[in-house]
C-alpha cells in the first residue's frame, strides 16, 4: 500500500486563526474560552462559550458570503490555509477528493431560520436556506473552491467527524483511489438552540467565579463538564513519493487509524471500545504502545468521560502506562465535529517541535486520573517516534489517529 504524509495544515479556533498561533497559544496556556459576546435576544444567561477571534473575509464578496453559513465559512478559510501551506498544485483534480466532518452542518443558519419563522409565521427565510444547512455544504464549497472533482464526501459523526474524515482519506490515497486529499472539519454551534441543548443534557460546564477562562478543567477533582466552542481545521494529505518528488515540507506520515463503535449507550462511553480504537490505530501503523511519545486525549472534563479514557490508556499502554497525555480542550473548548483535526494537528506541531501542549487548569487531579496529563506547562521532550490522537464521539463512534515523523 501507498504511504500517506501530511503537508499542510490550517486552523481557526478559539486558541488563534493560524497554526503557528494555535500551537503557542497552547504551550503558553493562554484559554479562548470566556463570556459569549453575542446577545440572543431576551435570553439574558451567561453563556460560557470558546469563540474564534475576529477573522477577515477579503476575498470574499458580499453576496457571497451571504450564501454561507458561519460553519462553511470556517471550513473554506481552513482548507484555503492548508492548500497554501502545501504550496499544492493538482493537475489532475479528478484524483484529488475532499473527506469532511461535521456534527450539525449549517447550525447558524437553521437556528436564525427557525427562530424568524416561529416569531414571524409569514416570514420568509433565505432562498439559499437548504444549501447552507445541510451536513454536505462545507466538503461541496470546498470542492468548488479547489476544483478537486474525486470523492467528495461528509462524515458526520458527531464529535468523531473530522477523525474519520481523516482516517478515510487516508485508506482513500493508500488504496489508489485518490493522489491527494484536503480532510478535516468544522462547526459553529454556538446558536442559543445549541447551548441549551447540551445545557439540559448537563454536559456544560459550571463557570469559574474568579475567573471563567480556566471553568474546563480535563482530568481534575473538580471538574464540571466541558465548554462548547467553534472552529474548523483542515490537513492536505498526499502520497508519499509524489509528496517527495515535488519537494513538499512534510510535517509527518499519517500512519495509522482504527475506527470503532461501543454497541452499548448512545452517551455513556466504553473503555473497551475506546481501547480497542487504539489498538486498531498501532496495529495499522506497525507500532507497538511503547513507540507513542504523546496522547492528545480527547479529554471533554466531564465526571465520566475522562475516567473511561483513563481506564482504555491503561487497557492499551499498561496499568502504569508512562506515556505523557494532554487535553487542549482546556484551552479552546469542545469543537465538535473540528475537534478531531485541530487535535490533531496539536498532536502533528506536538511532534515536529518536541514540546507537548499541557492540560492547563490541573491543580486538583482527580485520584482516578492517574496518567501523566503534564499539567499546566508545556514539557520539551525528546524527539518522538510517534504521537496518537483520540476522539470519542456520542453514539459510541471512536476514533484513533497515528502519525510518525516522515523519512
Amino acid at each position: 500500500m501507498k504511504r500517506v504524509v501530511v503537508t499542510g495544515t490550517g486552523v481557526m479556533s478559539p486558541c488563534g486563526n493560524d497554526p503557528a498561533t494555535f500551537f503557542a497559544n497552547l504551550l503558553a496556556a493562554r484559554s479562548g474560552i470566556g463570556r459569549h459576546s453575542k446577545k440572543f435576544d431576551a435570553d439574558t444567561t451567561p453563556w460560557l462559550t470558546a469563540e474564534v477571534p475576529p477573522f477577515s473575509t477579503e476575498g470574499f464578496t458580499k453576496m457571497r458570503l451571504g450564501t454561507l453559513d458561519r460553519t462553511t465559512l470556517l471550513a473554506l478559510l481552513t482548507a484555503r490555509q492548508a492548500m497554501n501551506d502545501a504550496k499544492l498544485e493538482v493537475r489532475e483534480k479528478s484524483r484529488a477528493g475532499v473527506y469532511w466532518g461535521t456534527g450539525l452542518g449549517g447550525a447558524t443558519t437553521l437556528d436564525e431560520s427557525y427562530r424568524l419563522s416561529l416569531g414571524n409565521p409569514a416570514a420568509r427565510v433565505k432562498p439559499s436556506t437548504v444549501v447552507m444547512t445541510m451536513n454536505n455544504a462545507a466538503a461541496s464549497e470546498i470542492s468548488l473552491d479547489t476544483g478537486f472533482t474525486g470523492p467528495t464526501y461528509t462524515y458526520s459523526v458527531a464529535c468523531s467527524s473530522a477523525a474519520i474524515g481523516i482516517g478515510e482519506a487516508l485508506r482513500a490515497i493508500r488504496n489508489g483511489y485518490c493522489d491527494c486529499a484536503i480532510a478535516g472539519g468544522a462547526d459553529a454551534l454556538l446558536t442559543l438552540g445549541s447551548l441549551k441543548a447540551w445545557h439540559a443534557l448537563q454536559t456544560l460546564a459550571r463557570e469559574d467565579a474568579e475567573n471563567p477562562t480556566t471553568s474546563c478543567r480535563p482530568f481534575a477533582a473538580d471538574r464540571s463538564g466541558f465548554v462548547l466552542g467553534e472552529g474548523a481545521g483542515a490537513v492536505v494529505l498526499e502520497e508519499a513519493d509524489s509528496a517527495r518528488a515535488r519537494g513538499a515540507t512534510i510535517y509527518a506520515e499519517l500512519a495509522g487509524f482504527g475506527s470503532t463503535s461501543d454497541a452499548s449507550h448512545i452517551t455513556k462511553p466504553s473503555a473497551e471500545g475506546q481501547a480497542r480504537a487504539m489498538h486498531m490505530a498501532l496495529h495499522d501503523a506497525g507500532l507497538a504502545p511503547e513507540d507513542i511519545g504523546y496522547i492528545n486525549a480527547h479529554g471533554t472534563a466531564t465526571a465520566v468521560g475522562d475516567v473511561v479514557e483513563t481506564n482504555a490508556i491503561k487497557c492499551v499502554f499498561g496499568a502504569a502506562a508512562r506515556v505523557p497525555v494532554s487535553s487542549t480542550k482546556a484551552l479552546h473548548g469542545h469543537l465538535m465535529g473540528a475537534t478531531g483535526v485541530v487535535e490533531f494537528i496539536a498532536a502533528l506541531l506536538a511532534m515536529r517541535e518536541s514540546v507537548i501542549p499541557p492540560t492547563a487548569h490541573l491543580h486538583n487531579p482527580d485520584p482516578a486520573c492517574d496518567l501523566d496529563y503534564v499539567p499546566n506547562t508545556a514539557r520539551r521532550v525528546a524527539p518522538m517516534r510517534a504521537v496518537m490522537s483520540n476522539s470519542f464521539a456520542f453514539g459510541g463512534n471512536n476514533a484513533v489517529l497515528i502519525a510518525t515523523p516522515f523519512n
